[in-house]
């Protein structure tokens, strides 16, 4: 091949590539997943957090771990975060989004907040938290032991968030079938504006049901795209007496909010709102 070929098929090689990122960027990427949208790893890398919580307080981050759909294992110590490595899709944002949000925690509410942990969903130490959280919900296979587990912790008055899982693929069907293992009978709520739960601290209003992205959502030109055919969606699981047990975030990423607090790149208005939902769910737990 000539030289001058040679560099017009390198050229148009670059340009391909080139024009596929930039579309896969434009169509929001995969929903579920990502680390650092199209910044790259440097995303947020300028910043600096070292946690210094107290082994114990008020309130503890608690996330849970369970079992990946075998087609949806991602594989063994990757990189969950700008700083974690870890297997398994429970470890998604951990322990950046974690060590934020309860910093986050620390300095807006009056509670003292203990170090951030993880605990299998058949520990039976998830008793001693009121609320526990789990990303990724789409990509997990419970197992009886797990959903048996999950089932009395809800029944004894906890609480459990669920984040980022997404439109377009069979997620949300692999959710709910799961939660009606854990809770039968109990079928998926939309939350009412009107709902205490987004009034109990901050007043979440009807500007706020807005999309809050991930860093795969985020274009060089400082634009959100959010991928197509999602909308944001937040939902509940009430128990038998009415009260709110699951707070479900659908088609937004809450955990890419709390991660990246950091990081000038992210919208900063996205963080706190991603941070007033959270507490308003931590606030909720600890007080019906």
């Amino acid at each position: 091949m000539k030289h001058s070929a040679r560099i017009g098929l390198a050229a148009a090689v670059i340009l391909l590539f080139a024009f596929t990122m930039l579309a896969q960027r434009r169509r929001g990427g995969f929903g579920g997943g990502g680390f650092g949208g199209g910044f790259g790893r440097d995303f947020g890398r300028g910043e600096s957090f070292t946690p210094d919580f107290p082994k114990t307080g008020d309130f503890q981050f608690v996330r849970t771990e369970y079992t990946d759909l075998p087609y949806r294992s991602r594989g063994f110590n990757r990189f969950v975060s700008r700083t974690g490595r870890a297997s398994g899709w429970w470890a998604q944002d951990w322990p950046d989004a974690d060590n934020h949000f309860s910093f986050g925690i620390q300095r807006l509410t009056r509670m003292q907040v203990g170090e951030p942990v993880h605990l299998a969903l058949t520990d039976d130490k998830l008793f001693d938290y009121p609320w526990i959280y789990a990303t990724q919900v789409g990509y997990w296979d419970l197992s009886e032991q797990e959903c048996a587990k999950l089932r009395e912790y809800l029944n004894r008055g906890g609480f459990l968030m669920v984040d980022d899982f997404w439109a377009g693929s069979d997620e949300w069907d692999v959710f709910e079938r799961t939660m009606q293992q854990v809770l039968p009978g109990h079928p998926i709520v939309k939350i009412q504006l009107s709902d205490s739960v987004m009034h109990v601290l901050y007043d979440i209003q009807q500007k706020d049901l807005t999309f809050i992205p991930g860093t795969r959502h985020l274009g060089y030109d400082g634009q959100v795209y959010q991928p197509p055919g999602t909308t944001p969606e937040w939902d509940a699981i009430n128990d038998d007496k009415g009260r709110m047990v699951v707070a479900v975030n659908y088609n937004t990423d809450i955990g890419d909010a709390w991660e990246y607090a950091d990081a000038p790149e992210y919208p900063a208005a996205m963080t706190t709102l991603a941070y007033r939902y959270g507490i308003n769910y931590i606030m909720y737990a600890i007080t019906h």
